[in-house]
């Protein structure tokens, strides 16, 4: 009796037209040169000793509430959505904790490459492996925690602080943690924080639901071969085949290219893909859906989201465009109603309050109206101020009575910043009661 006939070997597919951990790396340079720009360029950075809050190269001073509760609502709102639409794209594409993690693990490879040209022996290669790993940690944990406090530190001040190794005063003492802790994290941690320590995994965890996109494992052929390479290239320590909904699962893709590349040589396509649900068609086959669909817009729900997130982005636009740079407030100063002095003016108080909240140098022009022959007396007018200069001074209005003065005279008192618009404060000037005939 004759066995049975093999079936005939498939040709083999060509490769998947997209490599993704290929592309998860071009992001991760992308995102590690924004993480670097945002600090250095006041992209966004809380100045802790100086109370100053930047955002988009503005410096927002702590009392403008308004702009700092929209700007944080929105990068709240921002998180929300991309965790919901697209899962935990954040922690695999742009998360500074995975790119660095990686990046440690990469180090960790080439150490040991340059260890097995240098010697035959093997524990001699251990030990250089791990001089150059821990030797290129501890200048990158230097340069990544330097980075990370000067967004709460001025970048100048703290460079000074690291040529003098200053150890005593707290912005040094902080650095000096955060270079310790950086270091331990790349040389011990790793991904380890993600699983263990880092809350945000949890929470996109609960913001996902039936449309959000993850990394799905469909086999209704039984053509899985169990090669297990989707398990030894995940960083993550999964087998994405136990199931699409793991925390430990960053959708980072490395286990769709494990099982693209071997399962093409024999002919199959893979069996992981991204999709729109855990029982979702492979996005790359929703060829025939509308391209709001496409996008991850698969719901009602998602396009609320979107616009809350709108909502916010043009609140936080509006009002960084109304803001202005030079505040100046105008007020009269009613300790004392009015004086006469012994020349015959009538001196009544006014508060002035300037602050420049820009980050050059300007000057502040005062005058009157509605008060024939008034004098403002200012040590100067302009007033100059420097970048962050608050100027607060309670100063004399004084006038000479006119035949037409009443008691109570309305006026109005301007003010106009070095290139901006005039603003207009209106006051009341008491004189003197007049005699009655």
């Amino acid at each position: 009796m004759s066995a049975p006939a093999k079936p005939p070997r498939k040709e083999p597919l060509p490769p998947a037209e997209r490599n993704h951990r290929r592309m998860r790396k071009w992001f991760h340079l992308f995102f590690f040169l924004i993480f670097l720009a945002l600090p250095f360029l006041n992209l966004m950075r809380f100045d802790i000793p100086r109370q100053r809050f930047y955002l988009a190269g503005v410096e927002l001073w702590i009392s403008e509430f308004a702009i700092i509760f929209f700007a944080l609502m929105f990068l709240m709102f921002l998180v929300a959505a991309s965790a919901i639409l697209y899962g935990r794209i954040y922690c695999s594409y742009a998360c500074p904790q995975m790119i660095f993690s990686e990046w440690a693990l990469v180090v960790k490879a080439w150490g040991q490459k340059l260890a097995q040209k240098g010697s035959k022996d093997p524990n001699t290669r251990k030990i250089i492996a791990g001089v150059i790993f821990y030797a290129v940690l501890a200048l990158a944990s230097v340069f990544l925690s330097f980075v990370f406090t000067s967004y709460f530190v001025e970048p100048k001040d703290l460079f000074h602080r690291l040529l003098r190794l200053d150890l005593v005063t707290v912005g040094g003492i902080t650095g000096a943690t955060v270079t310790l802790l950086t270091f331990l994290d790349l040389a011990f941690l790793r991904q380890t924080f993600c699983t263990t320590v880092c809350p945000y995994g949890y929470i996109q965890g609960m913001l996902q639901d039936k449309e959000t996109l993850l990394v799905s494992y469909q086999d209704p052929t039984q053509a899985c071969i169990d090669c297990k390479k989707c398990v030894r290239v995940c960083e993550m320590g999964i087998d994405i085949r136990n199931g699409a909904y793991q925390i430990e699962c960053v959708h980072c893709g490395d286990c769709i290219d494990a099982c693209e590349d071997v399962l093409r040589r024999l002919g199959h396509p893979g069996l992981i893909q991204y999709a729109w649900g855990e029982k979702a068609h492979n996005v790359q086959g929703e060829k025939k859906e509308s391209w709001l669909r496409r996008i991850g817009l698969r719901d009602g729900k998602r396009f609320v989201i979107l616009l809350v997130l709108l909502f916010y982005a043009i609140g936080l636009g509006t009002a960084l465009s109304l803001r202005h740079p030079v505040l100046a407030y105008i007020a009269s100063d009613r300790t004392t109603l009015y004086t006469v002095e012994p020349d015959g003016f009538v001196v009544n108080k006014v508060r002035l309050k300037l602050a420049n909240r820009s980050s050059k140098p300007t000057s502040v022009r005062f005058w009157v109206e509605g008060l024939p022959g008034g004098q403002l007396a200012l040590p100067a007018n302009p007033v100059s101020l420097q970048a962050g200069q608050v100027f607060e001074q309670t100063v004399d209005l004084k006038v000479k009575p006119w035949p037409e003065a009443q008691d109570v005279v309305q006026i109005r008192m301007w003010a106009q910043a070095e290139g901006a618009s005039p603003e207009a404060t209106d006051l009341t000037f008491l004189m003197p009661p007049r005699k009655q005939p």
